[in-house]
């Protein structure tokens, strides 16, 4: 055990010798329009990772509109007004054909009762032209195309509940290049193809929560634990919204959200500073000035009691249970990491050991310190798959009975210690990477204000003591701030109600 702990502290110890230079390679700027830059030279190979980080995502979504977010990730690589189009200046008359035929159908739809059926088919079927016309205009996956013959890698995009990512690496001669485009999709963003890329949304939510049996429970588990926050909706939205997003929406969302000052970008490999700043300046610096947007001011409601829900599936059971817990900015947020990793961080946990290995009563046993996402307060959950023949209610007496177990006993140090030593050099190895670096920077720059939080949250994770981890157990493990959703046979008995826990 000891030659095993000193195999993970040398890397932790050289870390630590080179932590004080690591912020030499770094320069900050703010253009005048608010973007922030963060560059980190990596001068080893000739290529350079770009992460352009827009601080919103779906919990920004209007009411009535969730889903808009998500779709910009499909709008991420449809081009600009110049790269993409066989003649703009006819594309962009077809495109506003498209609304206004799209506003020729609503104005008939919202007549209510009064509506003309006959009238609305009529309707839909000039839309369909319109949006067959406009996408006409289009050559596809040419802005993609272009990146990818020059070297690209990891080209991608991602939406989450407060983010939306574009991201992808160049060979270090094509930084002009990543200037040009990238400022170009928020200078002169292009909204080709809405239409069509709102069936592709459409049909991932099909895919991602009616067709499957874990998206159908988390869906339902969101819907329960939250009861007036964003957090209540996944980031797909519900479909009876997203059957409705307008472009026109999504213009009012990217005027909103995609200004200057809610957008940070790392640059981290190849790069010289100086160049990139004059490029920032020459790219970037045109991109108008806009206010923030406002913050969320929507605030969870105190739970006032267990919540418990049955979701009907014959695919295998799933059950999932979470707490109530404090948001990020928390001074308890570190003793969460913790606590999540004594409980379920690999083979030596408590749950793994007790439920998987020796009962064998799961086939996995697995928590998360923070779901959905950390800026608000959230949850601490627990996410159970039944071996074959143990029922949803087995699993759920003996989580519980451990996690009851978890607050009384003392906790392990060798445990304490091993999560601590996981963390570390989990950050560690994680940080080779030039995107992955470029990524964390933005988040942590995004998140908390200052880079720098990224190192700094490591100590934060050292400072947790074993009472810690009890005291915060203890406080926020309780039935009171609980639901539990899990699967059942349709038709089938709900699980035995458990004395003390389950309802």
């Amino acid at each position: 055990m000891k030659k095993l702990t000193l195999i993970l502290l040398l890397p932790i110890m050289a870390w630590a010798q080179s932590l004080k230079e690591f912020e030499k390679k770094i320069t900050e700027f703010t253009l005048a329009n608010g973007l922030h830059f963060i560059l980190c030279e990596r001068h080893e190979a000739p290529v350079v990772s770009f992460h352009t980080y827009v601080n919103a995502g779906s919990v920004d979504d209007p009411s009535g509109r969730t889903g808009i977010a998500h779709m910009f990730e499909h709008m991420a690589f449809k081009g600009t007004q110049a790269i993409g189009t066989m003649n703009w200046a006819e594309e962009k008359k077809a495109l506003d054909e498209v609304e206004a035929a799209y506003d020729r159908l609503e104005a008939e739809r919202n007549k209510g009762p009064r509506a003309d059926a006959q009238k609305i088919k009529t309707l839909e079927a000039e839309l369909r032209v319109a949006i067959s016309k406009a996408n006409a205009f289009v050559e596809p996956n040419v802005y993609p195309t272009l990146i990818e013959k020059n070297g690209s890698t990891r080209l991608n995009a991602q939406t989450g509940l407060h983010t939306t990512e574009y991201y992808y690496s160049l060979p270090s001669n094509r930084l002009e290049l990543w200037f040009m485009l990238e400022s170009q999709r928020f200078l002169d963003p292009v909204f080709r193809e809405f239409y069509k890329e709102r069936d592709v949304v459409m049909e991932e939510y099909r895919q991602r929560v009616e067709s499957n049996p874990q998206g159908k429970l988390m869906q339902a588990f969101l819907a329960t634990a939250f009861a007036a926050h964003p957090y209540r909706v996944m980031g797909t939205g519900w479909p009876s919204d997203i059957q409705n997003l307008r472009r026109s929406d999504a213009w009012e969302f990217f005027q909103k959200y995609y200004v200057p000052g809610n957008i940070v970008i790392a640059i981290v490999g190849d790069v010289n500073p100086a160049e990139a700043r004059r490029m920032a300046d020459k790219y970037f610096s045109h991109l108008p000035s806009r206010p923030l947007p406002p913050l969320l001011h929507t605030v969870e409601p105190p739970q006032q009691g267990p919540k418990t829900v049955e979701v009907q599936s014959p695919a295998q059971p799933l059950m999932i249970a979470g707490y109530k817990r404090p948001d990020l900015y928390d001074k308890d947020d570190p003793v969460f990491d913790v606590m999540s990793g004594i409980l379920s961080g690999g083979r030596t946990s408590v749950l793994y050991k007790d439920m998987v290995r020796d009962k064998k009563i799961a086939l996995a046993a697995q928590t998360a310190a923070t779901f959905p996402d950390g800026r608000y307060p959230n949850l601490f959950v627990a996410f159970v798959v039944p071996n074959l023949v143990h029922s949803i209610a087995e699993n759920q007496k003996e989580l519980f009975d451990q996690i009851d177990k978890f607050k009384s006993d003392p906790v392990d140090p060798v445990a304490l210690k091993r999560v601590k030593t996981s963390t570390r050099a989990g950050l560690i190895r994680s940080l080779d990477s030039n995107a992955r670096l470029a990524s964390y920077l933005t988040i942590f720059y995004a998140t908390y204000g200052d880079w720098r939080k990224l190192f700094t949250s490591i100590d934060d994770i050292d400072r947790v003591t074993a009472e810690d981890v009890q005291r915060v157990a203890q406080k926020y493990l309780v039935p009171e701030s609980r639901t539990v959703v899990y699967t059942v046979q349709p038709g089938g008995a709900p699980p035995a109600r458990q004395k003390g826990g389950a309802e």
